[in-house]
């Protein structure tokens, strides 16, 4: 399992834990994310360059996250400016990487690489064997940021897998709201900067609903194109489909809601970067839907949806493909399956078909003397 760390205090406090006791994750987060930049053509000197620009947006969603990310950086002995690039990540990374290609990315796309990542799902009350909402992913990325993902638990105010550095990712909140995140690409991602997305899914983490979590992400502008699948406990689930200046929304149907790595509503679809031939977010939404279709569904069959391997290397659970270069392997480095009433977060902490599912509740456990 992941390590689970317990945040309390100050936002600069709980920065300041997270990053003293997952320093050596952030230290994994740095090292793989200043290799990936670099193959994008990106030196991390430039890379800590650019995300200076997005400090303002930071503070615009608010200057407690800012803090935390000050922490962060005190914490793990950092620069300040390098834990705001793995924040903007996603923001400084071009919309159809790698934008200035090594030969070995060369040779993946040659190949058939495939860099879309992730397939998610909610389930809402009329359609859940347990009568509360659900909310799941799998999270497709290159495997060697898998041993740099941590659990932080925020004072019983929010739960989240994250990449060890960013302040969220995946997660749950004590009012029952929930996130995911799935990239899309769009030809203005990058242009300018604005809202980090990883950035902004802590501040979802702050919403008490949905109409909330949509207030926000309307009132925010984005530097970069993704997808967030937020539900409540209460019933409700809405993808907000995110790129530079337009936000679209995507409502569920029949009591379920999929999405993969491509624009479903009309706003986004006309800037889409075009979807290579290999790109599996198609297929994958397809068989997310087709396993989804009807009945009603418990946690555990959640679970085995996200183990579906029908596909091969292109299915909603990934293993790498060896053919292709180590840079290109995309695998499901993750699996969450969250219960949003009961605050329980279910993680498989690798590939799912071959990970058990271990649960973290939002609520820490009490210290026995």
């Amino acid at each position: 399992m992941f390590p689970v760390i317990d945040l309390q205090g100050s936002p600069y406090e709980r920065g300041l834990a997270h990053g003293t006791r997952a320093r050596a994750r952030v230290e994994r987060s740095l090292a793989n994310y200043a290799r990936l930049f670099e193959l994008c053509g990106i030196s991390w000197g430039d890379a800590q360059s650019i995300a200076r620009r997005y400090r303002p947006f930071v503070a615009r969603i608010g200057e407690q996250y800012l803090e935390e990310i000050e922490g962060i950086a005190a914490g793990a002995g950092r620069r300040v400016e390098e834990i705001l690039a793995l924040n903007a990540r996603t923001e400084i990374l071009p919309p159809s990487f790698p934008g200035k290609p090594s030969e070995a990315w060369l040779a993946a796309i040659r190949r058939g690489a495939d860099f879309g990542e992730c397939t998610a799902i909610a389930v809402l009350p009329e359609r859940s064997a347990e009568g509360g909402t659900l909310l799941a992913q799998n999270w497709d990325w290159l495997g060697a940021q898998r041993e740099a993902l941590v659990v932080l638990r925020s004072g019983g105010d929010c739960l989240t897998l994250t990449e060890a550095g960013m302040l969220a990712k995946i997660g749950l909140n004590r009012h029952g709201l929930g996130v995911c995140l799935n990239i899309l690409r769009s030809e203005s991602d990058g242009l300018r900067p604005g809202a980090p997305v990883h950035v902004l899914l802590r501040a979802l983490l702050d919403c008490a609903s949905l109409a909330q979590a949509e207030t926000l992400v309307r009132r925010v502008r984005c530097g970069a194109s993704s997808n967030i699948l937020c539900a409540s406990a209460a019933g409700g689930a809405a993808s907000f489909e995110l790129s530079p200046g337009r936000v679209g929304v995507v409502a569920a149907r029949g009591g379920i809601l999929c999405h993969t790595n491509h624009f479903l509503a009309q706003e986004g679809r006309e800037h889409e970067v075009l979807l290579p031939p290999s790109l599996s977010s198609v297929p994958r939404l397809q068989r997310i839907e087709a396993l989804s279709g009807s009945g009603k569904f418990s946690a555990a069959d959640l679970q085995r949806m996200l183990r579906d391997e029908s596909d091969g290397f292109l299915s909603i659970c990934r293993r790498p493909d060896p053919s292709l270069p180590e840079e290109a392997r995309v695998e499901s480095v993750a699996s969450v399956v969250m219960e949003l009433a009961r605050g329980v977060m279910h993680v498989a902490p690798d590939i799912p078909s071959k990970a058990a599912y271990e649960a973290v509740a939002l609520e820490a456990e009490p210290v026995v003397q």
